[in-house]
Order: structure tokens, then C-alpha cells, then sequence
């Protein structure tokens, strides 16, 4: 289900004069029975609301009084978010002949015709007030208080996410909700401007449009406009020619892959970055810790912690939190037990939730790969909205591609790279002509629409990472691991990451730090095995300088190790 809420509106879209007729009591309560939220979205004062609505209990929560207001009918609990109205407005509004004044909790309103003199006294007092147009009445309420801040509140309070909602509304100051709504629409009756941000307007006007509505609703789930609401895509690069390639953010599954240290990583996290940007939260199963930098995103377990399934799912409960589950501190023959047991809880919470919206799998080949057998029966039949990233796609279980619609080749050979998913889906590949044997880039490959693959551009990410930062510094390298043995082999002392190395070069003697420098043996290390140039050609240029002691340069080299890769707590 893809929608699992429905925000509207109330005069002028649920209810005419006061009222719900009673067709539309009956579509709340089947949008009800089908497993949605409703959430009731009004400029009006709650007591006002229910003197004249009788149908409240339909509703899982009520924001009232423009955002002002939050009211659970069940609990029958009030918050109010905003402080009341300032006593010197109040005053100064009935000083100026401003009738009718209604005085809610926190909001005040009048009709249309003292707009001008509602400002003018906020003007002379000096408030932080703001005041919305409502047909033909304004509000004023406190700045920043709005129906999209209360939708948020009462959302939050349901555990969904803004992605999950339909709003629908008529009039002006339903411009704020709507504009949040992963998907906006508007009744026959609204005004022009809200019709212009909508995705679609209901044929009908009033209650039955939203009965309308909710009829498609419990029918289609809106699938017509799945993929089409350009507000949410996600932009991955520009073809040749400049247009961009989008990706939609729900119904796909994309497949990062590429030799080692081509950009998978940084490709990936720009990728997160603007789904983030975009309020979709994110779930990064990140077995060497490349991801745990990022900003927004949380960061779950270390090479001493193992992360646990219900921690990550405790952690994923809030959707404004990003997760990278950090499995550096579980065996790798264990990681993919650990996903078998992690992938159906996600499932279950995303068909509960709607989220997490996306699941990033770095490592695939090595955290499902090809010769385990238990992925059939542990993956969910449909798995969508999932990033994998590897290096060898025929190394990946078949059950986890066969989903993937969408594949970005990046590095030096992106027709081979293309190839190995052909073979491993069985899915024929038609390499066109004008790209040449290995074409310079990044190609994609966009299967479900059946496009030839094409040469893209990717959107940069807004920090340049520096690449596998906490698996260099924290993680085990295994056979790239760097070996003190010195001069005549007395030593044989392995440093499995960065800060081991630190560590050694410390405590180790003169003779034996210095044969490895004037070697080349650190520069060439960290060239080839950090795969970081910069690190690399500094040490070069330490070992080339005669003017400093054995001393000195120990101290700049691990100075500019731990200048780049310490990380912050």
C-alpha cells in the first residue's frame, strides 16, 4: 500500500455548511477499514469544530486552529502549539472597530475587510505575527505556525512521514499542508491557486470530491500518478545532451556496481543526501562503516559494537532519523545472517509505516552473496526502493537482482560491468553502437523502460568524501593490511587499519620505520591499498627530505594520517 494516510480539509471540502454529509462519513469509515489514517486538517477553533461535526472519532487526530491545535478525539487530549494571543492585540483589534473577533487557543480571526487594519496594529506593536487569507476571513497567528507544522506534529505523533499522506483542500491557507503532502489534491470547488499546486482535481466539488478521492483511494491507490509528481523525484545526473535523469522515489530498485575505488561509495552518497534533502528517510546497511559520516545520518554500532536488529528498528520508529547500521563489529561470514534476519522486520515496518522509504546495501556480494542459499527465503517477494552497491554483480544472489531496474555502471568498464548483470538476470543486453567499446563515464541502464544504456553525468554530492573514511581508520583491511618487519625481518607486525599503523609507528624502533620510508613502503601503502593519492604523495615527499630526523618524520606522517581520517566521536 502506498498511500497510508488521508489529510483534508473541512469547510469547503469535507463538510458544506457545518456539516458531513453522510456519503462521506461512509468513505472515511471504508478508507478507515482499508488501513489508512485519516487526519482532519482545520482554520477552525476545536470547540467550534465540535459543536457542529459528529463525526471526530473518525479521525486519528484533529489539528485545529490553522497548526495551532492538536486534539486526539480517542484520547480526547489537547496540545497546543503556539502560545496564546498577545492581550495588546486583542485589545488593539477592538480598538480599531475589528468585528467579529474570534479568540481560539492560540489563533485569532476576522473577516476579509480589516485585513489592513489587523496589520496595521501588528505593525505599531511590533509583534511576530503572521496573517493568512482564508476565503474570505484572515487569521493571525503566531510566525511559523501554520497547517503544515501541525500536519507534521500529528504525523509524528503517528509515526508516518509526510511521504505517506494525500492531502486534499479548497482554499488558500490549505496551501501550507498540501505543499507537504507527498501528493496534493484539490476539490472542484478550490481556489485557483491551490489548484495550480495539485496533482489532480476531483471532478466533483465539496464531499464528493473527496469521496471521489478516496474511492480511487481504496481502489488504485492513485497508481496513475505513481512516478509523475516531479516534486519528488530524485535527480541521479544529466545525459550527454543536458536533460536530467531522474529517479522516481518509489517502485525502483537501483544497483550501484564497479571495480574497487571507481566512486561507488561517493556516487551512492549523493544519491542519500538528495533523498534525505527530499524528507525520505533512509536505512544504509554499511558493513565498513562508509556511510556513518554522513550528515543527518545516525550511526549504529563499531569494530567493538555489533548493532542489534531491534535497536536499528527502535532507531528507524522516528521518521526524521537516517540510519547507518555499522556491521564492522560482526564477522563477515555472520553478515548475512545478520540481513536475513533485519530484511523481514524491514519489511514488516515499512508495510505498517511506509518506511524506511529507502534500504542502501553496500558490499552486496559480500553480504548476500551468490552461494548462499537462504535468499529466496528470506527476501520479501517484492523488494523496492533499494540500493545495492558491489563490485561484482555475478557474485550477487539472484534473488536480490532480479528486482533491480535500474543499473549504474561506474569505473573503467562499464559494458563488462553491464555484461555480468545481463548474465547473472539472464536478461539480454543490447550495447548500442554510438557508445563505443568502453565509453568514458558513468552508463546507465534503465531496464524496466526498456531503454538502451546511456552515458550520464552524476550529480555531484555536496561533500567530497573521503573514500571508505572508518574502514581505513577503524576497520581490518585483511591482506591489504600494512606489516612492520624492518631490515632483517626481526619483526612481523601487522597493522589491519590506519590507526593500528599510528599505533605502531609510535613504539616501533628507529631502524625498522625508517627502512620502510626511504623504501616507499607507507607511500606506497597508501597509495594502493588506502587508495588515497593525496596521503600518498605527501609521504613521498617526507621520505625525499634529508633536512628532518628519524623522529620528525614519524610525527608528520601519522600527523597527516590522523589530520584526515580521525573521526569524530
Amino acid at each position: 500500500m502506498r498511500y497510508l494516510a488521508l489529510a483534508t480539509d473541512y469547510d469547503g471540502t469535507l463538510a458544506t455548511n457545518d456539516r458531513v454529509p453522510e456519503q462521506a462519513v461512509q468513505a472515511l469509515e471504508r478508507l478507515r477499514r482499508s488501513g489508512r489514517r485519516v487526519i482532519l486538517v482545520t482554520g477552525r477553533r476545536l470547540a467550534d469544530l465540535l459543536s457542529v461535526c459528529t463525526c471526530t472519532a473518525l479521525f486519528d487526530r484533529v489539528v485545529a486552529e490553522n497548526g495551532a491545535v492538536v486534539y486526539d478525539p480517542r484520547s480526547r487530549e489537547e496540545t497546543r502549539l503556539g502560545n496564546p494571543p498577545s492581550k495588546q492585540l486583542i485589545q488593539g483589534l477592538r480598538a480599531r472597530g475589528v468585528e467579529p473577533l474570534e479568540i481560539g487557543e492560540v489563533l485569532l480571526a476576522t473577516h476579509a475587510p480589516h485585513r489592513a487594519a489587523v496589520q496595521d496594529v501588528i505593525w505599531e506593536l511590533g509583534l511576530e505575527a503572521q496573517v493568512i487569507a482564508n476565503r474570505e476571513a484572515v487569521m493571525v497567528l503566531p510566525a511559523g505556525v501554520n497547517k503544515a507544522s501541525g500536519l507534521e506534529y500529528a504525523l509524528r505523533e503517528l509515526a508516518l512521514s509526510r511521504h505517506e499522506v494525500v492531502g486534499v483542500g479548497d482554499a488558500e491557507n490549505d496551501h501550507s499542508f498540501l505543499a507537504r503532502c507527498e501528493c496534493a489534491v484539490a476539490v472542484a470547488n478550490a481556489a485557483p491557486s491551490i489548484k495550480r499546486i495539485a496533482a489532480f482535481v476531483t471532478a466533483a466539488e465539496n464531499a464528493d470530491g473527496v469521496v471521489e478521492l478516496i474511492d480511487e483511494l481504496i481502489t488504485h491507490d492513485l497508481a496513475r500518478h505513481q512516478g509523475q509528481l516531479p516534486q519528488n523525484l530524485i535527480l541521479l545526473g544529466k545525459r550527454a545532451d543536458g536533460t536530467g535523469v531522474q529517479l522516481s522515489p518509489y517502485g525502483h530498485n537501483l544497483l550501484v556496481a564497479g571495480p574497487s575505488g571507481c566512486g561507488k561509495s561517493t556516487l551512492t552518497a549523493g544519491i542519500i543526501e538528495r533523498l534525505i534533502d527530499k524528507d525520505y528517510q533512509v536505512c544504509i546497511v554499511d558493513p565498513e562503516g562508509d556511510y556513518g559520516s554522513l550528515r543527518d545520518v545516525a550511526a549504529l554500532g563499531n569494530q567493538w559494537r555489533a548493532p542489534s536488529v531491534q535497536e536499528s528498528l527502535a532507531i528507524l520508529e522516528d521518521p526524521k532519523v537516517n540510519l547507518s547500521i555499522n556491521l564492522l563489529g560482526i564477522p563477515l561470514h555472520d553478515r548475512p545472517d545478520f540481513f536475513a534476519q533485519l530484511a523481514p522486520n524491514l519489511q514488516a515496518m515499512r508495510a505498517r509505516t511506509g518506511r524506511p522509504h529507502w534500504l542502501v546495501l553496500d558490499e552486496a556480494h559480500h553480504m548476500l552473496p551468490d552461494t548462499w542459499g537462504h535468499a529466496g527465503a528470506v527476501l520479501p517477494l517484492k523488494l523496492h526502493e533499494t540500493i545495492l552497491i558491489t563490485v561484482h554483480p555475478g557474485h550477487v544472489a539472484s534473488a536480490i537482482l532480479a528486482p533491480v531496474d535500474i543499473v549504474v555502471a561506474i569505473g573503467h568498464s562499464p559494458a563488462q560491468t553491464l555484461g555480468d548483470f545481463a548474465r547473472a538476470t539472464g536478461r539480454p543486453l543490447a550495447w548500442p553502437a554510438d557508445l563505443g567499446e568502453q565509453p568514458e563515464g558513468v552508463v546507465v541502464w534503465q531496464d524496466a523502460d526498456q531503454q538502451p544504456p546511456f552515458v550520464m553525468q552524476p550529480e555531484p554530492s555536496r561533500v567530497q568524501r573521503i573514500r571508505h573514511r572508518r574502514k581505513y581508520a577503524q576497520g581490518d583491511l585483511r591482506w591489504h593490511s600494512f606489516y612492520f618487519r624492518g631490515p632483517d625481518e626481526q619483526h612481523n607486525l601487522k597493522a589491519q587499519n590506519l590507526m593500528v599503523f599510528c599505533q605502531i609507528a609510535q613504539g616501533i624502533d628507529e631502524a625498522t620505520w625508517l627502512f620502510h620510508l626511504k623504501r616507499g613502503d607507507y607511500a606506497r601503502w597508501f597509495r594502493h591499498a588506502i587508495k588515497d593519492e593525496h596521503l600518498a604523495s605527501e609521504t613521498e615527499r617526507i621520505q625525499r627530505r634529508d633536512d628532518l630526523s628519524p623522529w620528525q618524520t614519524r610525527m608528520m606522517v601519522q600527523e597527516l594520517v590522523m589530520a584526515r581520517y580521525t573521526l569524530p566521536e
